[in-house]
């Protein structure tokens, strides 16, 4: 039949509806349907209609039917207009249907941001979409606009997405960011004005740290560290890994907003207004895991490469650390030089430790560029764990 496309994805069967589905054709496209699941097994059954260009009450008729025969049944992928046909007939509050997204190009487009999840691009001069990895899911990205929303009703100044949208094989979060531009591009344009970006910044992450969230609202930023420490266990000194467990599970259990990902390039200027962006690493715990992002981000990722800050900001290496070293002393700004340096070594171990974690993954015995960088951040931990004595801080 030229209207139907079968597939079993393990024990999900999905059926395609293709073109029109009226009288004409309903009778033979129920019996191509019924035979099939007859001869596969299934669980599920998933009807996708993104070829699906109308649907009669005829066909209608063939879709309850299927409801009431099995047990786990879902429509995806409907167009606006089937979606509206589905709506108004109420099938919408009997079978779970998901609309189809909207499909947008970025051939040629600004990219203003990349991250370990995907890239951020500029479609014009009101529009950014972030773009994700392929692996990222829609019920990731969901994820991430439900906690962009949290944050938004909490007085955090969040850009939330309108839209999610199909990007290739991807999906993407669209805002509407009017004639906006991140803090990276502004230091890039003026540089003299530097020292004005990192005390915005400085102020925004004060803001964040004095929100409380409820303990489920979202994660605990803890639990990686304990992770981390766990990792640890296969790389480091027997005793050297026990302080190091004992640290990570010393570290305040608090419901301080975090956003985990707070440098110049998820900060938004829009006529003069701060907006935060990327905000699927947001979560909650102690203020050392903002630091310990922050860290990475300006210093650690460039341990063997200063040009990645280039790559990355646009910066060079050398504005990087200064805006790094400023953060903390303007985030401390009643503590003396001895109390910060102590504060840079517990966050300088932890992101060591963490990232070191990371880029050794499920691959104990990297190569080339990863075992270079990996060397580099054992050698800093073993400097560090030493020195430090727990990782929190007033």
């Amino acid at each position: 039949m030229s209207n139907i496309t079968f597939k079993l994805n393990n024990d999900e069967a999905i059926i395609g509806l293709c073109g029109r589905v009226d009288s004409t054709n309903a009778a033979d496209l129920e019996n191509g349907i019924k035979n099939y699941l007859n001869s596969n097994p299934h669980t599920s059954l998933t009807a996708d209609l993104e070829k699906l260009e109308y649907i009669s009450s005829a066909g209608l008729r063939v879709i309850l039917r299927l409801c009431k025969d099995e047990k786990k049944f879902c429509l995806i992928n409907a167009s606006s207009e089937v979606y509206e046909i589905l709506e108004m007939t109420g099938f919408t509050e009997m079978i779970p249907v998901k609309k189809a997204y909207r499909r947008i190009s970025v051939d040629g487009c600004e990219i203003i941001g990349r991250g370990a999840m995907g890239t951020v691009y500029r479609l014009d001069e009101d529009i950014i979409v972030k773009v994700y990895n392929e692996s990222v899911s829609p019920d990731d990205i969901n994820r991430e606009r439900e906690l962009a929303r949290k944050a938004f009703v909490l007085g955090i100044p969040t850009a939330i997405p309108f839209d999610v949208v199909k990007v290739g094989n991807a999906y993407g979060s669209v805002f509407e960011l009017l004639k906006a531009k991140s803090f990276a591009e502004l230091i890039i344009a003026a540089p003299a004005e530097l020292d004005k970006y990192i005390d915005l910044s400085v102020e925004l992450m004060k803001t964040i740290h004095s929100t409380a969230v409820r303990e489920n609202d979202l994660p605990a930023f803890k639990n990686k560290a304990v992770g981390t420490a766990q990792k640890l266990k296969a790389f480091l000194p027997a005793d050297k890994a026990e302080k190091f467990r004992k640290m990570a599970e010393a570290i305040p259990d608090t419901n301080t907003m975090v956003h985990g990902d707070l440098h110049i390039k998820n900060i938004m200027m829009q006529n003069g207004e701060i907006l935060l962006i990327d905000m699927d690493t947001l979560g909650r715990g102690h203020p050392v895991f903002e630091f310990e992002a922050i860290f990475q981000a300006y210093i650690a990722y460039s341990e063997i490469d200063k040009n990645n800050t280039c790559d990355f900001f646009g910066i060079r290496y050398e504005t990087a650390e200064k805006i790094w070293k400023e953060t903390l002393r303007r985030y401390f700004r009643d503590k003396d030089e001895a109390y910060i340096a102590e504060i840079s070594d517990k966050i300088s171990l932890l992101g060591y430790a963490s990232l070191f974690c990371w880029f050794i993954g499920e691959n104990a015995n990297p190569e080339g560029y990863e075992k270079a960088l990996t060397d580099a951040y054992m050698k800093r931990i073993l400097e560090l764990i030493d020195k430090v004595d727990g990782f929190e801080f007033e």
